[in-house]
């Protein structure tokens, strides 16, 4: 079945339908950048590596630019990047504390 359009939704139940497609594609959407984060953390030498401010603010600045685009709130974007990327700089250093200790 072809996506709807938010305005072409005659019930609930197709809207709620179109949020279901999009929450599985956003989902592949992380788990695709994950497997890079994943990468990342194997390219570092040190957990002081997985902060790296000026490539957040990037990171950011992108993601408000992009919403603005779209018609989309750059406050809510960038809340839920700052928390996804967040999360994977937790991850990261996580990963390269094991990798350190285990070279101990």
């Amino acid at each position: 079945m072809a996506p709807r359009q938010a305005k072409d939704c005659a019930s609930m139940e197709e809207v709620r339908a179109e949020i279901d497609r999009i929450d599985s594609g956003l989902v592949d959407l992380i788990g695709e950048r994950f497997a890079y984060v994943d990468r990342a953390w194997q390219l570092k030498q040190s957990p002081a590596e997985a902060r790296v401010p000026w490539r957040i603010q990037q990171v950011i600045n992108r993601v408000r630019t992009r919403a603005k685009e779209k018609g989309l709130p750059p406050e809510l974007t960038e809340a839920l990047w700052r928390q996804m990327i967040g999360w994977f700089i937790q991850y990261e250093e996580e990963k390269l504390r094991q990798q350190m200790d285990s070279k101990d």
